[in-house]
């Protein structure tokens, strides 16, 4: 970010300064050298209207340009304002269709090109008005000078030629004015539309590596939650007093219902935030005295919401670990659980997904995160609800790919946080999680006896066909 900043910096003050070296110095130097012309080969009033003539041409010119910022830096707004509701409306199509509001959205969009026509037209106005302006003040120093030049000629001070040279003398003045004005505009123009570039360099970075920070020393995975705090507005705290250990090679799941801090601990662990009270330890280490960079390579996270480059299957894969070959790839989608799907797509790895990965279903999108982090092979494991979006037989599947690939590694299995102990401890205290683990049971217990009384029946079909053949065989 830095090194962009100065980058931006250094190429915008390098143009600023090409410019004013040949064309603002130079067109001051011609100003400079035609008043004293004029002053000592015809006469002060010469100078003066020169003077006078590019003073009030350059002074409009930045008052003006200065002015008329206002109106180029709305269309800016309004012109990202237009784009933002296209490009949402296209990326929540499905919505759109769902609720029949393509009319609506139409509309919305109108509503913001009309808006950023007006902000345009004023742009241009603006701009016509500054070129009107600068015509005039050199048209009216040509015409005093003109004027007096032509007073002096019927008045035997002065010959004719002289009044063509005063004329032609102007007129190359001017366009080396019209340039100024325009590197004026381009300049200013320039900046106002890098302002929200220039914004973004300017904002202070949330999470930031200490000036002493090390590499992080993984040695067992060993993950600590110690007396920790966290809460993403005041007075609201997410996470109060929270400590856990989990030991290398464990897994360990949190529970509970929506809301508890499911994705916070992922977020505090991946250091996407900071710690407000307390600490997090990766084999004794605060990550927070660590680097940012060192601490993400050794966490695989698989997430709840997963998002997609609209980019090939075979690319969002292996951005895992970009320097994977393709059958690491494709190793990983068979442990995953979609190999067998891609290889069905006519393109295979090659399939686009599109933007968002919007042309894979929600349980196919699951399995390429899933295959993405079973290829970038971390010592940690995050799984954030990351089979939320599959079916029966896919989730116990994958869950058993998933056991593999998670075998002697640190595995914390995230679904939101309530209450912290062992599973027999939860199970003697009753309440949330011992009402899901009842629940689960009784649903396993279903299934089994659905399975065995969809046998018997399949049994009895099968009975009496054969009891009906002995009898006609007789």
């Amino acid at each position: 970010m830095e090194f962009a900043f100065w980058l931006v910096r250094y190429f915008s003050s390098g143009l600023l300064f090409l410019y004013i070296v040949f064309s603002i110095f130079p067109t001051i130097a011609d100003i400079v050298i035609a008043i004293v012309y004029f002053i000592s080969n015809f006469n002060a009033w010469f100078g003066l209207i020169v003077f006078v003539c590019m003073a009030l041409y350059l002074t409009l010119t930045i008052v003006i340009t200065e002015w008329r910022t206002k109106y180029r830096r709305d269309m800016n707004t309004q012109d990202n304002n237009a784009k933002s509701k296209a490009v949402d409306s296209l990326l929540n199509f499905e919505t759109v269709k769902y609720y029949n509001a393509e009319s609506y959205e139409v509309g919305h969009f109108e509503n913001a090109i009309l808006k950023y026509q007006v902000s345009e037209w004023k742009t241009n106005a603006s701009l016509a008005l500054l070129n009107q302006t600068q015509n005039l003040i050199i048209g009216l120093g040509l015409l005093t000078g003109s004027l007096l030049c032509a007073y002096f000629v019927t008045e035997g001070k002065f010959q004719v030629g002289d009044y063509v040279l005063f004329g032609t003398y102007i007129i190359q003045l001017y366009t080396p004015l019209n340039w100024f004005g325009t590197y004026y505009r381009m300049i200013q123009n320039s900046f106002i539309d890098m302002e929200s570039m220039f914004k973004l360099f300017t904002e202070e970075e949330e999470v930031k590596d200490d000036v002493n920070a090390g590499n992080l020393d993984y040695r067992q995975g060993q993950v600590e939650f110690e007396n920790v705090f966290f809460s993403y507005m005041q007075g609201k705290e997410i996470l109060k007093d929270i400590s856990f250990t989990v030991l290398p090679g464990q897994t360990v799941a949190l529970v509970g219902q929506s809301g508890s801090g499911k994705s916070t601990i992922i977020r505090l662990l991946f250091r996407f935030y900071d710690v407000q009270g307390g600490c997090v330890k990766i084999d004794g280490q605060d990550i927070s005295k660590v680097k940012q960079a060192s601490l993400r390579a050794h966490i695989g996270v698989v997430p709840q919401d997963t998002v997609l480059f609209n980019d090939s299957i075979r690319h969002n894969i292996r951005y895992g670990r970009v320097t994977a070959s393709d059958q690491e790839v494709e190793e990983a989608a068979i442990a995953a659980d979609i190999h067998e799907k891609i290889i069905t797509f006519p393109e295979g790895y090659d399939t686009q997904v599109g933007e968002r990965g919007l042309k894979l279903s929600g349980g196919e999108k699951q399995r390429v995160a899933i295959a993405r982090t079973i290829l970038k092979a971390p010592q940690i494991i995050l799984l954030d609800e990351a089979t939320s979006a599959l079916d029966t037989q896919t989730e116990r599947n994958i869950q058993a790919s998933l056991a593999k690939v998670c075998a002697n590694r640190t595995t914390i299995v995230v679904s939101g946080i309530v209450v912290c102990c062992r599973h027999d401890e939860l199970l003697a205290k009753g309440g949330l999680y011992s009402d899901m683990w009842l629940k689960q049971q009784q649903a396993q217990d279903s299934d089994s006896a659905s399975d065995t009384e969809t046998k018997d029946r399949k049994s009895e079909k099968l009975q009496p066909q054969t009891s009906t053949a002995g009898h006609k065989g007789h």
